[in-house]
């Protein structure tokens, strides 16, 4: 059986510097560093940047990112690419692409009705 996570409830508006390191990041969340670095390469939301000497600088916007992905895979138990879809809105493509076909037939019989006229 699964055990339940809790989420750290990171309150974006209580953020006050500019960036963050990984340590206070890891913190924040209470993972590892090496999983912070492992998410930055899954996930494009998460682009810290990095000083002359290659040490992490995470903006509030990356913080924000994190808590999302957190959320997803650790308390909800999505996959990574499960997540990535639901980040990115891969659900909501497949409603796109139905929407087209529909308002695609539409147009076609709306073509042939002129034709008629």
């Amino acid at each position: 059986m699964k055990e339940s996570v809790t989420h750290p409830m990171i309150d974006i508006a209580t953020l006050t510097k500019r960036y963050y390191t990984i340590a206070e990041v890891s913190e924040m969340f209470d993972v590892a560093k090496s999983l912070l670095r492992y998410w930055e390469g899954e996930f494009k939301e998460i682009q810290p940047r990095k000083d002359r000497g290659g040490v992490r600088r995470y903006t509030i916007k990356d913080v924000e990112n994190i808590n999302k992905i957190y959320d997803l895979v650790k308390v909800r138990g999505f996959t990574i690419d499960g997540a990535r879809k639901e980040l990115t809105g891969g659900r909501s493509t497949n409603k796109k692409k139905k929407v087209k076909l529909r308002l695609e037939k539409v147009l076609s019989r709306l073509k042939a009705l002129r034709e008629q006229i």
